[in-house]
């Protein structure tokens, strides 16, 4: 998962290009004057003739500006606005799920699904004793073939359609990620 400053700087950047392209677009409907008198006399009636019949243009060749009801408008702004809470809510208000570990046998055990990412991806575990995590991998891609431990130095393949056991014996407290081959997916073994 991407960390909040990195998000922010992308959203950041996004609005300063949009604005810096925003604002060439409307610098180029502006009129220009660089036309002298003798251009703008004699291809007057070329552009009069080339006019559309919707009259988006006046006779020397302008654009106009097409004015838009207020609920147009409002309606825009009220949908832009929804998705940038989306986006944030999405990106960072959204807590991933869950799941404590539970003691079979004095090994702490946890089932965690691979579709499309990892269902649970925090999982929370006491120090010092057992961990047995089994990955059910259901997502055919290339990407969540193998999960990599890199803090417990484990890389596992994980076969489809089978549950593939991983174990290992957190010491110290603290948060462990882990994360697909490609470290594009990841999730968090939360040790207490």
């Amino acid at each position: 998962m991407l960390d909040r400053k990195t998000i922010i700087g992308s959203i950041a950047t996004f609005g300063l290009l949009f604005g810096v392209v925003t604002q060439r677009a409307v610098a180029q409907q502006m009129p220009h004057e660089t036309h002298n008198s003798a251009t703008s006399q004699t291809s007057e009636p070329a552009t009069r003739a080339a006019l559309p019949p919707s009259g988006l243009a006046n006779p020397k060749g302008e654009f106009q500006r097409i004015e838009q009801p207020l609920w147009v408008k409002a309606a825009v702004t009220a949908s832009g606005l929804g998705l940038i809470g989306l986006e944030i809510w999405w990106f960072l208000l959204s807590k991933p799920k869950s799941r404590n570990a539970e003691a079979h046998d004095g090994i702490q055990e946890v089932t965690i699904t691979v579709d499309g990412g990892y269902e649970p991806s925090r999982v929370v575990v006491d120090a010092g004793k057992p961990v047995r995590l089994n990955f059910l991998r259901r997502d055919k891609s290339s990407c969540l073939e193998q999960v990599v431990f890199p803090d417990f130095h484990i890389a596992q393949d994980l076969d489809l359609n089978q549950v593939t056991p991983i174990e290992f014996t957190p010491q110290k407290p603290g948060q462990y990620t882990f994360a697909c081959g490609m470290n594009m997916f990841r999730g968090v073994v939360e040790v207490r």
